[in-house]
């Protein structure tokens, strides 16, 4: 056997160690790659879920924003509407004395022009006048100042309107002070005998 025969075994028992070993850091390195995939998309992941979180807080945060500021400015258009209410008031009675004065047509004429273009302005600022005489009584827009019997109406029915009421939207400013009807409930009537005293409750023949 020559001695280049002789040396081939050598070398393959000293490269099956060497291929041995790479294969090992080759299968080392993969586990390495994947561990730190694993990680990179756990740490993704849980970046991903805060986004979403920090997003829905902020669409939240714009919504009550937004709701807050809206509900801001109806209240204080609810406040300013309050304070000429009153002003409304006194054009109603004196507009109703006024129509009582003889040759008053024309100032009569001059303070409604007044009062109409008072009442459009507030219907552009959303103010409603709340029905009232000749509709049932609603304790949620109503509020009764009086009652009064009038059997030719229904019962519970607004007979005449005090002092008008006015809503902004949904919400009342004000409900209308009214004067309600009550029919009054008959008493039944006691039947009587002939002689015009009531039947005893006994029985006839009883002693």
């Amino acid at each position: 056997m020559s001695k280049e025969n002789s040396k081939e075994p050598k070398k393959e028992a000293e490269s099956k160690p060497q291929a041995e070993a790479e294969a090992k850091v080759k299968d080392e390195t993969k586990e390495n790659v994947r561990e730190q995939l694993e990680k990179l998309q756990t740490e993704k992941d849980d970046i991903f879920e805060r986004l979403q979180r920090v997003s829905a807080e902020f669409a939240n945060f714009q919504k009550r924003s937004a709701r807050q500021v809206t509900e801001t400015i109806a209240y204080e258009k609810e406040h300013i509407i309050k304070i000429f209410l009153p002003v409304l008031d006194n054009f109603d009675h004196t507009l109703a004395h006024l129509e009582k004065i003889k040759d008053s047509a024309e100032i009569v004429k001059g303070v409604k022009m007044v009062y109409d273009q008072f009442m459009t302005t507030l219907k552009t600022l959303g103010v409603e006048q709340i029905p009232a005489e000749g509709e049932k009584f609603d304790p949620m827009v109503h509020q009764a100042l009086t009652q009064r019997s009038e059997p030719d109406k229904e019962d519970m029915t607004v007979l005449e309107v005090f002092k008008k009421g006015y809503k902004l939207g949904d919400r009342v400013l004000r409900p209308a002070i009214v004067i309600v009807n009550r029919k009054q409930t008959q008493e039944p009537k006691e039947e009587k005998t002939e002689e015009g005293t009531a039947p005893d409750s006994g029985s006839e023949n009883g002693d």
